[in-house]
């Protein structure tokens, strides 16, 4: 019963993931849409924050699921502990994740510059453990070392994309106080477009993930 939870559980990230993203990838389209209200935009940008939460929550799920799913299949000959510590891990990143989109103000900064630093120590791990799996200096299947490579490019591509947003703020603060203009309508577009490839290229790689789960070739 545990297994299949367990399983079940890995199953729902790319779902929630992916269906999520669709949401938002949706949802932006309103938010840049000059013909629509500033009250109507802002709310799609609301709306779009909210559900962003999804993929935001299953990235961070993804490894300790894999993992304790990895450990308890076999595939990976580590103790049991260690896919507990790396769920309790997880579990305690997922909280600092929502403290960061719930928090506002300079409590809400400290959050997510400490958010950033796990992001940064998490790829730092997994490029590693990719680079000592695919040397052969550490027994891992190959497919497991391909979804932690694909899991690593997904962090790097999020952490681009938050690059990315950063103009597009104060178009936004812009456009509630003073109203659309065509120059924050060209700038919130030009993010738009721009974060919009760094999504898609997400969706490919969970695919891609989602495959070599089905696969699992050795």
């Amino acid at each position: 019963m545990g297994l299949s939870l367990l399983t079940l559980l890995h199953i729902l990230v790319p779902v929630y993931w992916l269906g999520g993203d669709l949401g938002a990838f949706y949802g932006s389209r309103f938010m840049v849409d000059p013909k629509r209200s500033v009250p109507e935009r802002m709310m799609a940008l609301t709306i779009l924050n909210n559900i962003d939460m999804a993929p935001r929550t299953m990235l961070i799920l993804a490894f300790p699921t894999g993992f304790g799913l990895a450990v308890a299949k076999g595939w990976l000959d580590v103790p049991v502990s260690y896919a507990v510590v790396a769920g309790v891990l997880g579990l305690a990143w997922l909280a600092l994740a929502w403290a960061v989109h719930l928090k506002h103000g300079p409590q809400g900064q400290a959050y997510k510059r400490f958010d950033i630093f796990v992001r940064y120590l998490v790829l730092a791990g997994l490029v590693a453990a990719v680079m000592l799996g695919l040397s052969g200096e550490i027994a891992v299947p190959l497919f497991i070392a391909l979804k932690m490579l694909a899991l690593a490019i997904c962090i790097t591509l999020g952490l681009i994309v938050r690059r990315q947003l950063v103009p597009l703020f104060p178009a936004i603060i812009q456009m509630r106080e003073t109203g659309p203009t065509p120059e924050t309508d060209r700038v919130i577009a030009a993010v738009n477009s721009r974060a919009r490839v760094s999504v898609i290229s997400i969706w490919v790689l969970v695919l891609i993930a989602c495959f070599l789960g089905i696969a699992t070739p050795v």
